[in-house]
């Protein structure tokens, strides 16, 4: 099976290089208790059998430098693509998209709203601030990578996917559902975002440890969602190194919670999904 992970990060040990600037301010743990590399990623997905990953740059790491995915992308072109993180509010958004984008540079773009170090949910991402950055994002094709928790700012996504239909928004974690409380109260608050044609969903650790941990009920969340979307809006990403585990624990990990889903939508989830978002991978 073709496996790509369309979400890890990689850090570098060389801080003259590529020094820190968190967004934020603060650092997230796993960028200093285990960073890895992108020699190191190679390496872990040779171990795991992943033919490609995109490499999502580590926010909580490097703000808005996008330098080391880059270069990491530039070294390994059979291997990996970079997503990098941009600002939507600068005065120039739409500009600056088009300039970092395409041949050579960044395959998609990643906003980040909320995480480990930005307890509190933004919503600036559909300010009306954000508008050329997001209609720039439409006529280019671009892939925007959107970290935000589902509750707080529902409403402004869907706000935005209503004003943009024609972006392509892919969903980090799922939008951190609740599936822990209620695997069918969360599968049921993502599917009732599949009307919008653009919107994708990332399938990462975040929701398959507690799809893992719900066993047999898991299948209230996922059956509806994979419904509602259907495999071919669902893509597959380990989240290495702020997942604890090794990247073949992660890719076995999403085997055994899909096990019970038929084979040719596994193919999209763990691959076939990406190369649409992703139409620079490797072949």
């Amino acid at each position: 099976m073709d496996i790509i992970d369309t979400h890890c990060h990689v850090v570098s040990a060389d801080l003259a290089r590529y020094p820190r600037a968190p967004l934020g301010g603060k650092q997230s743990g796993w960028a200093t208790t285990r960073p890895v590399t992108a020699d190191e990623m190679a390496q872990r997905m040779d171990e795991a059998g992943v033919a490609h990953a995109v490499l999502v740059q580590a926010t909580t790491a490097y703000g808005y430098d996008n330098s080391y995915v880059l270069d990491s992308r530039a070294q390994r072109p059979d291997r990996f693509l970079a997503v990098g993180t941009v600002d939507p509010l600068r005065p120039d958004a739409a500009e600056h998209l088009a300039a970092v984008t395409g041949q050579g540079g960044l395959s998609g773009v990643r906003l980040f709203t909320s995480g480990s170090t930005v307890p509190t949910q933004g919503e600036w991402f559909a300010a009306p601030e954000s508008f050329p950055f997001w209609e720039k994002a439409a006529e280019l094709g671009v892939t925007v990578c959107l970290q935000m928790r589902l509750g707080p700012a529902t409403e402004q996504l869907v706000a935005l996917l209503e004003r943009f239909p024609a972006v392509r928004i892919l969903l980090d974690h799922l939008g951190y559902p609740d599936i822990a409380a209620s695997p069918g109260d969360a599968g049921a608050a993502v599917a009732n975002l599949a009307t919008h044609p653009g919107l994708h969903l990332k399938l990462t650790h975040r929701s398959l440890e507690p799809l893992h941990a719900a066993g047999k009920e898991a299948s209230a969340f996922l059956d509806p969602v994979l419904a509602a979307f259907g495999a071919e809006r669902i893509a597959w990403g380990s989240n290495l190194p702020a997942a604890e585990q090794s990247l073949p624990e992660l890719v076995t990990l999403a085997r055994e919670v899909l096990a019970e889903v038929p084979e040719a939508e596994q193919r999209e989830i763990f691959g076939g999904t990406a190369r649409r978002l992703y139409p620079g991978l490797p072949g």
